[in-house]
Parts: C-alpha cells; structure tokens; sequence
C-alpha cells in the first residue's frame, strides 16, 4: 500500500480479493467452469429446450429449478423497448434463439404503458415458446394489481404461462412489507404457480442489497436477479451479503447491469450532459473496460447467467462470442477489474442511491 491510496480502496479491493479466493476455494463455486459437469435436478418434461445451447456457449443450473441455462441470457431492454421498434427488436429475438440464448428476461415495466417489450418477444413465442424459458415481473407490490399485470403479460406474450414471475426492483423494507401483506404481491405468485400460470418464482433488485436479503430470508424464492458489475465492490455491495445467501439458499442468480448502459464501457462517449436522463446522473467520463472484460467479471462469480439487452444483432453475436470463449477469471484479475473500474463507479452504479 501506498502512501497515496486510500484505505477505503483497498479495503474494497480486498473485498473482492477474499470473494474471488472464496469461489476458488468452493465455498462460493457454482457451475463457474465451462466444464463442469455438476448434475442438475431433473427438468420438468415441460420445461423449454434450445437444441443449440450446449454447442453455443458454457451451461450452468438455475438453481435447483432443474433447468440448464446459457451463461448469457438476452434482456428486454434496449432495442427490444422502444417503441414502434419491430423492424429491429423481433429479429434481436429470433436471432438470440437461433444463436443459442436458451432464457428470455422481460418486465412489465419494459417499453412504458404500451409494453412494448412483451409485445416484440411475444411475437416471437408464439411460433418458438419451446425454445426459452421465459421471464417477467410484475412491479405492483399487491395481489390484485400483480394478477391484472400477469393476465396482460400473459396475452402479450402469446403464451398460456410464463416460466418465472418475479417482483421487479425492490427498493425498500416498506416495499417488502408491503409485498408481504396478506393482499400483498407474494400472495398473487403463490396463487399464479398454483393455477400453473407460473412455474418458478423470483425477485429483483438493483439499488438496496438489504431489502433483497429481507425478502429472501422471508420467502424461498426459487430465483434472484441481482444488479452486479465491476464497480459493484466500491459502493452499497450486493456481493458482499446478498450473493453469499443467495449461493447457500441454492437460488438461480441472474446478473444484471453488466455494462450499466454502457457507462462502464471504453467504447461510451458521454453524450452532452442536458441530453442525459435525470434519473441516471450526469456522467462525464467514457468507461474503462471492454465488454469481453465487464462480462468475464460477473461471469467469474457465482452466478447462473447474465441478461444483457442489446441494439443490434451485431451486439447480440459480440455477447454470444464472449459467453462461448469464458474462462473464469482468478481472484487477483476480479480485483484488477474493480480497481480499474473505480474511477467510473458513480456512473457504472447509477441505479444505485448516492447521498450527498
């Protein structure tokens, strides 16, 4: 250490150097290697099956779902929000199918109140519904708004049941006493599984790892997705406490925010600062790592997979590229990637609060 460090860096730093000697040692380890082999529960006979995932990149388990997922997964962002986007999002779909994306991540959020996110997918489920497992949430935190959302997502999805139903982005302990409340949300995702409208149940969260672990101490919650990048160490942590449960409650953990909008990515230009959302924050610098390197990242922990939503095919097929040529990375190259993204950590983790 340096007279010119600061404490609090290296105090991160080391943080992630006894995560990654964790996962190397086993007692974080989960599918991390592109050989593994580990059994996984046997998969419901109505389970979806992508004939290209095994020959298309590494698979490890969702969990104890019994399903075997790629390690990259397509999100429902991006081009496959926008509105009036066909033209582009329905092919991004089409295309992650045939490329061997084998697990789908929507919202009812996605795409504003026209949901234009499950309307593009659900064009594609309608002829391909066997070919993903198929995600989406609801961001109601009570039982009757969260069956009206389903009902909704249901129809525009083209589907008569969607394979996990999550809680989207959970905030705060009110919402999650909220959602536990005898008309809560909770009580709509035990009611949808047990009418088969929903196989598998989930919750979200980018912004409080302590509302997250809240809920999962609460509810067996067969799955999580968590926000999680590089400069995850250096400010309100999920791997600090909520990936280590997360890991011992055997749940399927989904990686979120990879690149955060590109904002952790070399290759983003900050564009002028009145042009950028408010809820975002103004950012002021390019990135600092390669795509190749913010997926290896998160990859390199134990997760199940990571959704990452894209603008074009030629993303799509970069994504599918890095996920096929994973090699975990050691714990002293998980703590050079935080190090190097740290200069950039209020940008790369603007879905999370910053007190003045």
């Amino acid at each position: 250490m340096t007279d010119r460090e600061e404490p609090e860096t290296i105090l991160h730093r080391r943080d992630v150097l006894k995560l990654g000697a964790a996962a190397a040692a086993g007692f974080l380890t989960r599918d991390l290697a592109a050989d593994v082999t580990k059994e996984a529960p046997k998969p419901a006979s109505s389970a979806p099956e992508n004939p290209r995932t095994a020959g298309a990149m590494p698979m490890r388990n969702l969990g104890k779902t019994g399903f075997r997922v790629g390690i990259f997964s397509l999100g429902g962002q991006a081009a496959v929000e926008q509105p009036n986007n066909e033209t582009v999002a329905v092919p991004i779909v089409e295309k992650a199918l045939d490329l061997g994306v084998n697990y789908i991540d929507t919202s009812a959020r996605y795409g504003g109140e026209a949901r234009w996110s499950e309307k593009y997918i659900g064009q594609v489920m309608k002829r391909r519904r066997n070919e993903a497992f198929l995600a989406t949430k609801t961001h109601d935190r009570t039982r009757d708004g969260s069956m009206k959302i389903l009902e909704t997502s249901l129809k525009l999805l083209e589907t008569d049941h969607v394979d996990l139903w999550q809680i989207h982005n959970l905030t705060s302990k009110e919402q999650v006493e909220r959602m536990f409340a005898p008309d809560g949300a909770v009580q709509a995702m035990q009611e949808a599984r047990d009418q088969k409208l929903v196989r598998f149940l989930g919750v979200t969260g980018h912004a409080d790892p302590d509302c997250l672990l809240e809920a999962i101490r609460r509810f067996p919650f067969d799955t999580i997705l968590m926000a999680l990048n590089a400069a995850d160490p250096h400010h309100r942590s999920f791997q600090k406490a909520l990936l280590p449960t997360a890991v011992e409650k055997e749940m399927g953990i989904v990686g979120m925010k990879i690149p955060a909008r590109g904002r952790i990515l070399s290759s983003w230009t900050p564009p002028p600062a009145g042009s950028q959302p408010s809820w975002m924050g103004t950012a002021t610098l390019s990135g600092t790592l390669t795509m190749s390197e913010a997926m290896r990242y998160v990859l390199s922990l134990p997760v199940s997979t990571v959704i990452v939503g894209v603008d074009s095919i030629a993303q799509l097929e970069e994504n599918v590229r890095i996920a096929r040529s994973f090699t975990p990375l050691s714990a002293a190259q998980l703590a050079e990637l935080s190090t190097k993204a740290e200069p950039v950590k209020k940008q790369a983790l603007f879905f999370r609060p910053w007190e003045s």
